[in-house]
Formats: structure tokens, sequence, C-alpha cells
């Protein structure tokens, strides 16, 4: 896994005014059935820490930055978030960790899915033995 294979650039425009982020539907892996944004995270805080059974996400840092863990239970790599205009695109079975937020960080996070609390999985020990019998 490397980190240009999860990353996804999206097209900004900038004028006098300010700058504008688009994210269409054909620059997506998905059709967008669920967004959420992550804010107020206190200082050491982490988020994340599971992986989905089906659901497939983009996260976004849209302000601030942090770091993003992402292991598909071979390779684990970390990429920093800071930009407005790059997304990771976590695949389903896929676990993911967002650490080391800056203060004023706000993510959005565009989902496959509507939530479903039994899609989650929150051990990584059970994650890792899943990912060994495939």
């Amino acid at each position: 896994m490397k980190e240009e294979d999860i990353v996804i650039h999206f097209p900004e425009v900038t004028d006098h005014r300010g700058s504008l982020t688009i994210a269409e539907g054909n620059r997506l892996p998905f059709e967008v059935k669920r967004v959420f944004w992550i804010y107020g995270i206190g200082e050491g805080k982490t988020r994340g820490g599971h992986a989905h059974r089906s659901c497939e996400e983009v996260v976004v840092a849209v302000n601030g930055s942090f770091d993003m863990v992402v292991d598909d239970g071979h390779e684990r790599i970390v990429v920093r978030m800071d930009s407005p205009t790059k997304g990771i695109h976590i695949r389903k079975n896929v676990w993911c960790e967002l650490r080391n937020f800056s203060t004023g960080t706000i993510c959005v996070v565009l989902a496959s899915e509507e939530y479903n609390t039994d899609g989650y999985m929150k051990d990584y020990d059970e994650y890792i033995g899943m990912k060994n019998e495939e």
C-alpha cells in the first residue's frame, strides 16, 4: 500500500475572494450516503481506531491538520492530512486512526453507507486475525 494509491486530490479554484474546493461524484470512488464532520478534538486525543466491514470513506482535513494512520493488515502508513484539497480513501476492511490533531481541526468524512454499529471492527487483534485468514 502506498500513499499515492489512497490519496484523492480535489480541484481548487482560487481568486480574489478566496478558495473553493470541489468534491463531485465523478471524483469519488463511491456514491456518498452519509457525511459527517469531526471537530473540537482535545489535545492528545485520537479518533477512528476501527475498520469497516463494508463501508468506504474519504477523509478530508478541511481545517487544521492531523496524522492519518492507514493499516491494511500487512502494511501501515501515516499520511499527514493538512490540506482541504487532499482526501484519503479508506476502503472496507482497512484499519484507520486519526492522531496528532492541531488546534481547530475540522475533518469531514464522506461515507458509502449510512451508520451501522454492526459494521465496525473495533478490536485491532480481531482485525489482524481476520486479515490473516484472508
